[in-house]
């Protein structure tokens, strides 16, 4: 055990993080480097594009010191955004140390801050590492001020290094050998494991990431999980260098993996404790929560003919995610199709990105919601996430809305525009701390609800994108929520109707008729599309008729044969206004449920 060393990377996004992962693994020689690609941890399509790491990998990387020894290093790679906090937690729970990567050119942001509050949680041991030091913007002396005015840390001690050139690695291997712990722990006692994540294989079933804390996990042995007491037989296990590779055993202070044979990924839960069935621990680690989705949307084939095939890709998905949650729905507008709850807004768009790309689905997602606690007259409590399952509004007594902690770092140039879009969105200011002359962070109390449509986009455009954003979801407090439904022709479309703020009902209902006026195709009677709180219209707009000139024989004579005509076709277009049958075309739905409002 004191040749193990186990370690994490934490930092913002964008940060530097997969490619410091790449640099340690060519050290490491686990790959060639004609088989070697960019953000080699990143298996996802998506991932690469975006530039960003949405499921964690662990790899265990050899090397020899300058003192001869052969080391094992495991590193635990980590999402970096906010909406995988949880995993994050785990992953750091399984490590002794971390590598707390701050950018040169951009210095400490919000994520470095809340990632290091993570870290110092668990105990670990951190490095400060400069990262991007080779770029003509990277400001070092600012960054290591930060570094200890910011983060309380030894300024002094941090590593500089270039991810991209590999400038100062090998100086980081080092100071991860001298610096990081060994881990402690007995391979001699009973098995004490955690489950920090796990994957889906098509042929062998679900393949769970594990760091052993006690004991012995090997092949044949029965293990059993302590959330549910659900017992296996261990098929093999092993440690991961960028592929699986075989050990049948993991002791004491290894990271690694086992296969038992589990059909599907949601009868694993991450943060659960592993032990063995003869011979149990008799705690279990400390941490493990279950996962709660905090956005709430619904999903519909955009060909209803298509809903046994998107059924099979949304199982075949859950297979691989396990924090995707869905239920069957129905929509008079839209059919078929399922209320799904997400991790947040990045795990919403992932999710309808790996539909469309890996399973050629062609699907609209509702606007999304957050869940709402509902008091009735009766006395009840009920939670609600749809629309369609809101009660009327007389027998509501009062509702309760999900809040979070907003921290948001900004330079001071831009403080007014982004104190003004806070307090738009109904946020309080809690707190205010100038972190230098040219940052200051501020901490507000704001309602999720209006986080989820427009609020990024316009922080990034506000501050020019130098403003970083992080969250935790705190609590309910009370609100004042109505349901807006959207009247085409008098009939209401249940598929656009919104749970919302009262005082912002007006805006968001004048935006969608807007909308809407300019996709539905002109009939030949007029089309109102109303926005209506209950029995009450707030907001309105008229998809004009199209008409048919039928004055057009009459020349001459008396004015009242023209009138005569047109009152004619006035009463017709009455007639077919009443029976007729407004279809709303799906680039209509598309666009109105966009999240952006500009």
């Amino acid at each position: 055990m004191s040749n193990i060393r186990n370690f994490c990377i934490i930092a913002h996004i964008d940060h530097g993080k997969s490619t410091l992962a790449d640099r340690l693994i060519q050290k490491g020689r686990l790959v060639e480097d004609r088989n070697f690609k960019n953000q080699i941890l990143d298996n996802m399509d998506i991932e690469r594009e975006r530039g960003i790491t949405i499921k964690s990998q662990a790899v265990c990387i050899p090397y020899t010191g300058s003192d001869g020894k052969e080391y094992k290093l495991n590193l635990v790679d980590t999402p970096g955004h906010v909406d995988f906090s949880y995993e994050v937690s785990r992953a750091i729970n399984s490590c002794e140390g971390a590598l707390l990567l701050v950018d040169a050119t951009q210095g400490v942001q919000a994520q470095t801050l809340s990632n290091m509050y993570l870290a110092l949680e668990h105990d670990l041991e951190i490095i400060p590492v400069i990262n991007k030091i080779d770029m003509q913007a990277a400001d070092i002396p600012a960054a290591k001020a930060q570094i200890e005015k910011d983060l309380g840390l030894d300024a002094s001690t941090s590593l500089q290094i270039s991810a991209k050139t590999g400038l100062g690695v090998d100086e980081l291997f080092e100071a991860i050998i001298e610096r990081i712990p060994e881990p402690d722990g007995a391979a001699s006692a009973p098995l004490r494991a955690l489950i920090f994540d796990c994957h889906y294989d098509l042929y062998r079933g679900v393949i769970i990431h594990l760091r052993i804390f006690d004991g012995t996990i090997k092949k044949g042995m029965k293990i059993r999980f302590m959330s549910n007491g659900a017992e296996y037989d261990v098929e093999t296990a092993g440690v991961f260098k960028l592929g699986l590779v075989e050990t049948n055993e993991l002791s004491a202070g290894d990271v690694g993996y086992f296969i038992a044979g589990i059909k599907t990924v949601s009868d694993v839960r991450v943060g659960d404790t592993v032990t063995g069935a003869e011979l149990p621990c008799e705690v279990p680690l400390p941490g493990f929560r279950e996962i709660k989705p905090v956005v709430f949307s619904s999903v519909y084939p955009v060909d209803s003919n298509d809903y046994e095939e998107l059924k099979i890709s949304i199982d075949k998905l859950k297979l691989n995610d396990a924090s995707l949650i869905y239920e069957k729905d129905t929509s008079a507008a839209l059919g078929f199709g399922f209320r799904c709850g997400f991790l947040g807004l990045l795990h919403l768009e992932i999710i309808q990105e790996r539909l469309e790309r890996e399973f050629d689905q062609s699907v609209i997602f509702t606007a999304p919601s957050v869940k709402y606690k509902v008091r009735m007259r009766t006395g009840e409590d009920v939670m609600i996430d749809n629309p369609t399952d809101y009660p009327d509004e007389g027998r509501v007594e009062s509702a309760e809305e999900p809040y979070i902690r907003a921290a948001i770092i900004t330079p001071t140039t831009f403080l007014g525009n982004i104190m003004t879009l806070c307090l738009e969105k109904r946020g309080v200011q809690t707190n205010m701390t100038y972190l230098d002359e040219k940052r200051v962070e501020i901490v507000y109390d704001m309602p999720l609800a209006e986080v989820l449509f427009d609020f990024y986009d316009r922080l990034k455009s506000t501050s020019r994108g130098y403003a970083s954003f992080d969250y935790d979801v705190t609590g309910y407090k009370p609100t004042d929520l109505v349901k807006l439904d959207i009247l085409l022709n008098g009939k209401v479309v249940d598929a656009l109707s919104q749970l919302v703020f009262r005082a912002n009902a007006y805006d968001r209902a004048r935006i969608v008729c807007e909308r809407l006026v300019d996709e539905i195709p002109r009939q030949q009677f007029k089309i109102p599309i109303q926005g209506a709180i209950g029995s009450q219209i707030i907001a309105r707009e008229t998809v004009h008729a199209l008409r048919k000139d039928v004055t057009a024989k009459c020349y001459g004579g008396d004015v009242t044969r023209k009138r005569k005509l047109l009152e004619k076709q006035k009463e017709g277009k009455k007639r077919m206004r009443m029976v007729g049958d407004v279809e709303l075309p799906q680039n209509a739905f598309l666009a109105v449920l966009k999240t952006k409002e500009d």
